[in-house]
């Protein structure tokens, strides 16, 4: 991981693009590919889509929606939204399939050691996995942030990007950032999240996240909740 340095001045010029875009309506809709040559001087995003190929995740209680669909579309966006903002952005994957080769038995171990590589090859500043949620109580809404407990980075990225969901118009919920015991926020030293966008199993979240508008909102608080970690950085 190098050491991760954002000047002052490129985040006062990306606050003022921000403004800009929130009042054009521009940023949070931007979804275009993200260039694969690399600004030494930027900090490097990898945005982990979670799920794919026969892996579809959890599906939505009404809609039937797959939750790897929906990754994938978040995804899209939040990496098209760190591209207009100058930064490096690494999807783990751009389609349907999954990263596993095959699918003979061990092809979920092989799915997230695929990951880890691309997070290490591209010597990742920032992680974002990106998921939906599910839980037995249909009443359970809202985005939740996920972090290792041994990681400061971590914990502090977690904080900023909860504070953006839970400040989005629809939130359906105030929820607090939770540690969490996941691969993804394990096979890197760099700061590290796991993003679950709203629970499948409550239906107004299930309705609302197969919209896309509603999937540009939430990668745009994503986006800018990693805006805001990364500005408090000491310099």
């Amino acid at each position: 991981m190098k050491t991760l340095f954002v000047r002052k001045s490129f985040i006062i010029a990306l606050s003022i693009l921000i403004t800009a875009a929130i009042s054009l309506g521009t940023l949070a809709g931007f979804a275009s590919a993200a260039s694969t040559t690399l600004n030494p001087d930027m900090p490097t995003i990898v945005v982990d889509a979670g799920h794919g190929g026969i892996d579809n995740g959890v599906q939505g209680i009404v809609t039937g929606n797959d939750e790897a669909d929906i990754n994938l579309a978040i995804s899209r966006f939040l990496r098209g939204q760190f591209a207009a903002a100058g930064f490096n952005c690494i999807m783990t994957r751009t389609t349907q399939s999954g990263l596993y080769g095959n699918t003979s038995a061990g092809f979920k171990k092989r799915d997230m050691e695929a990951r880890k590589k691309i997070i290490e090859n591209y010597d990742a500043d920032m992680v974002i996995s990106v998921h939906q949620n599910f839980c037995p109580l249909p009443s359970r809404r809202g985005g939740t942030v996920f972090y290792s407990k041994s990681s400061a980075s971590s914990t502090a990225l977690a904080a900023n990007i909860q504070a953006e969901l839970n400040a989005m118009e629809k939130c359906g919920a105030k929820n607090s950032a939770l540690i969490g015991d996941y691969y993804m926020l394990k096979c890197t030293e760099s700061p590290s999240v796991i993003v679950e966008c709203g629970f499948l199993s409550n239906s107004e979240d299930d309705r609302l996240l197969g919209e896309e508008s509603y999937q540009r909102a939430v990668a745009y608080a994503i986006f800018k909740g990693a805006v805001s970690y990364l500005s408090n950085l000491k310099k």
